[in-house]
């Protein structure tokens, strides 16, 4: 079964998803990659308001290609989601309740995900090409000198993510290899 979600993400929803859960996500997400999530994490520090608001929001852990003609969006993948756990904790705790990227994530992560009722997702790595046919609308929101590091503001239909680590602190990384074991 397959579970179909509107950002921003309540509480109410994630508490449904278990790890495995297959979910396809409609609204607005935010790519956030290294340069960016260390500007974010700076202005909290400093009290300064973010360029989007992190309640309820899901960042998508990805840069965009350019677009070729007639697209919205270059190709679009997931980067590898541990390069930003030292980040992920002030955001989650400042409302973030979902993060879509790949590879597992530190305790740490797995823990303020837990305290801060969030979850997250996987999208394929590898297949970018596929994933920016779920982009309908992309527009660089904030830190436009950093390129395809930038916030792009995407508005998304169905697109297609995996449940890796609910709030829980249920891991699909450590639990899914357990089911096929004798």
């Amino acid at each position: 079964m397959v579970k179909k979600l509107k950002t921003p993400l309540s509480e109410a929803e994630i508490y449904t998803l278990k790890i495995g859960d297959r979910v396809l996500l409609s609204g607005v997400v935010y790519t956030a990659r290294d340069q960016t999530h260390k500007r974010l994490v700076e202005a909290l520090k400093k009290g300064k308001h973010l360029p989007f608001p992190l309640k309820g929001q899901v960042l998508f852990y990805a840069g965009p290609t350019p677009a070729s003609a007639g697209k919205v969006v270059g190709s679009i993948g997931p980067t590898t989601a541990s390069r930003l756990d030292s980040y992920t904790p002030l955001l989650l705790e400042r409302g973030l309740k979902g993060m879509i990227g790949k590879g597992s994530r530190s305790p740490e992560v797995k823990e303020a995900i837990k305290e801060n009722s969030a979850v997250y997702f996987l999208a394929v790595g590898g297949a970018g090409a596929y994933l920016a046919e779920y982009v309908k609308k992309a527009e660089v929101i904030a830190y436009e000198d950093l390129g395809p590091e930038a916030v792009y503001k995407l508005e998304v239909r169905d697109f297609p993510v995996i449940v890796a680590i609910d709030a829980f602190s249920s891991d699909l990384f450590q639990e899914g290899p357990l089911k096929y074991q004798r």
